[in-house]
């Protein structure tokens, strides 16, 4: 199999952009831009890090994020499974790329900045919810937003689709990828349990 190894290989195969996938990208938070970042409650955070990348879900029960000026978003980080790989990336390389989703809307929103990790207690404060404050902030200075168009969600029919009967489930997967160690349906029959009960914290 041969592969692609120029740019300009690349370009000759696809192309030229439309001038509008062009003219939509901004380097600051407008104030069009924030209205539709703002309504997300669903985001995923893609970091980088000498270890590789990592693609991690992000949701809260309103916006994801608070803009602080229109170059800087501050995403809390909330109760996850403690693995750190995402934080881990930032300190490492602050490059992040995160992409907005809005439940029943075909099209998302992108934005690529530089992030840095903060545990400044007023930062923190400003997400408290019910006395709980993340552990962390993740500050993240804007360097493009732009509209990401509708053709994938489109083909894929995400907004309309059921769950499959014959699904893994989270215990399943666990199951095979400690060969049987943990995992199963007593892993799922409290799974939902567990997490509802540290949605925002241990």
């Amino acid at each position: 199999m041969e592969y692609l190894q120029t740019i300009e290989g690349l370009e000759a195969l696809y192309g030229d952009a439309a001038p509008a996938s062009l003219r939509k990208v901004v380097d600051r938070i407008t104030p069009k831009y924030w209205q539709w970042i703002s309504a997300s409650r669903f985001c995923v955070l893609t970091t980088v890090g000498p270890a590789g990348t990592d693609g991690s879900p992000r949701g809260d029960d309103g916006p994801t994020v608070i803009a602080l000026d229109e170059h800087t978003l501050a995403m809390p980080d909330w109760r996850g499974n403690n693995r750190l790989d995402s934080l881990r990336n930032i300190v490492e390389d602050g490059r992040v790329s995160l992409l907005f989703l809005i439940g029943g809307e075909n099209f998302a929103v992108r934005v690529n900045g530089i992030a840095r990790l903060s545990a400044d207690d007023k930062l923190r404060a400003l997400f408290e919810k019910d006395g709980h404050i993340p552990k962390t902030v993740i500050m993240i200075k804007v360097v493009e937003i732009y509209s990401q168009c509708s053709r994938a969600l489109m083909r894929s029919g995400l907004w309309s689709q059921t769950r499959p009967a014959d699904l893994p489930t989270a215990g399943d997967l666990l199951k095979e990828a400690s060969h049987g160690d943990l995992g199963g349906p007593e892993y799922d029959s409290d799974q939902a349990k567990r997490s509802l009960n540290t949605l925002w914290s241990d």
